[in-house]
């Protein structure tokens, strides 16, 4: 028998973002930070996935932190509502980078 397949994870990520020429930030932001849901089979690929997605709407990725998966965050004692499990489920689900939120940064957040 050969070795079974890792079982696909959800992954909390949160990716800090500067501006790119048409990444439909307002204009006087200076980036943001987005709180993501992607799947993966470990960690790497969560991460790996995450930012091609967000290269591709132009956005420009700085730094990913990963919070791990719903069981790990879980085992942390994280608090973890029901519309946030609902956006695991469907990332998932579709097998797919999820943004559960946006937050924009402006200069005077600095």
């Amino acid at each position: 028998m050969g070795k079974a397949k890792s079982k696909i994870e959800v992954y909390t990520l949160l990716v800090e973002v500067g501006r790119g020429p048409n990444d439909g930030l307002p204009p006087d932001a200076t980036g943001a930070a987005l709180l993501c849901y992607s799947t993966g089979r470990d960690e790497a690929e969560a991460v790996r996935e995450t930012v091609s997605v967000l290269k591709t709407a132009e956005l420009v990725p700085l730094d990913v932190t990963s919070y791990g998966t719903l069981a790990e965050r879980e085992a942390e004692g994280h608090e973890i509502g029901e519309e946030d499990r609902a956006l695991m489920g469907r990332a998932l689900e579709e097998n797919a980078v999820v943004v559960a939120e946006t937050t924009v940064m402006k200069e005077s957040d600095a």
